[in-house]
């Protein structure tokens, strides 16, 4: 976050404000979905957050390539965007696999007590 920050404030970009505005809501995006998201009463919500909060790391990378365009940064900079991108898309990327097995794991479960449970009740009543 602080790294966007720091490229659209420097005086070459930051004179657009409109582009700014998108790189830097985009870039808050991101971070406030994981945090809506945490807060919903299912995995199965928390990984659509997860999801849109990837969404808006490819939109944040996007406006810099506009960004690129108009010569506000320059190539180093957005490779490196581009490397902190993709380790933040890993990491939501690499929770969104762990809700799955959690989830895949809590189903299994739940679907295996009950088959318990009718069992136990065939056999006492027999």
């Amino acid at each position: 976050m602080s790294y966007i920050y720091s490229l659209t404030n420097n005086d070459r970009f930051k004179r657009d404000f409109e582009l700014v505005k998108q790189i830097r809501g985009s870039a808050v995006s991101s971070m406030a979905n994981i945090a809506e998201g945490f807060h919903r009463n299912s995995n199965r919500e928390f990984m659509r957050f997860l999801d849109y909060s990837r969404a808006s790391i490819a939109e944040t990378i996007s406006h810099l390539y506009v960004a690129l365009d108009q010569k506000y940064i320059d190539k180093p900079e957005i490779d490196n965007a581009n490397k902190i991108a993709d380790i933040v898309w890993k990491k939501v990327n690499n929770f969104i696999s762990y809700l799955k097995k959690d989830s895949d794991k809590t189903k299994n479960s739940s679907s295996k007590s009950s088959q318990k449970g009718s069992i136990d009740k065939t056999n006492k009543t027999n």
